[in-house]
């Protein structure tokens, strides 16, 4: 098979991406995997080990990317959630893919070290933006980001995404603006 073993590799992980988003860890076949990625089950079984290492791999995988591809910013949590509310309603299979790992394996995947350290990376953007004032410090930081993440997974397939867009950036906003203080005269 032509191509290194970092291109074999990343089309596995595409194509186990695809199949478990639509099968689930018990409906998805190696089989089928291996054909769309172009490599044979041998090469799948060397580079993961089992089918249930492939799932963790994506899953970490889609962690990954996700940070990468919308990284939070403490200053601007609005504009956060509307980063990643677009991001995944543009990409429903990885959504899917943590909906199955939470359905078969009781959310396994997000105590995995790179989950846990997105999570603590994100709290703490989120617990630095608090002590310099510029986001409400009444809810605790992982609860806040709690509460956004949430948010950004209503109305993925809102007939109306720009008013579902402008509701979550609304209440995001109300959640993480500070309140004002009144100056005495």
């Amino acid at each position: 098979m032509p191509g290194d073993a970092a291109s074999t590799r990343r089309r596995i992980l595409d194509a186990a991406t695809a199949e478990f988003a639509a099968y689930g860890i018990a409906g998805a076949r190696v089989d089928r995997i291996a054909a769309a990625s172009g490599a044979n089950k041998a090469m799948i079984y060397k580079y993961f080990g089992s089918k249930d290492q492939l799932f963790d791999a994506v899953f970490d995988a889609i962690v990954v990317q996700t940070m990468d591809d919308v990284p939070i910013t403490g200053d601007d949590l609005p504009g956060y959630a509307i980063r990643m509310w677009d991001w995944q309603r543009h990409r429903p299979e990885l959504l899917r893919v943590a909906h199955w790992d939470r359905l078969e394996r009781g959310g396994a995947g997000m105590t995995a070290d790179v989950v846990r350290k997105a999570t603590a990376d994100k709290t703490e953007a989120i617990a630095d933006a608090q002590r310099r004032g510029l986001v409400d410090d009444t809810l605790p930081p992982a609860t806040l980001l709690t509460l956004i993440l949430e948010l950004t997974r209503t109305g993925l397939d809102s007939p109306d995404p720009a008013t579902h867009r402008t509701a979550i950036e609304t209440a995001v906003g109300r959640l993480t603006t500070p309140p004002r203080t009144e100056r005495k005269s």
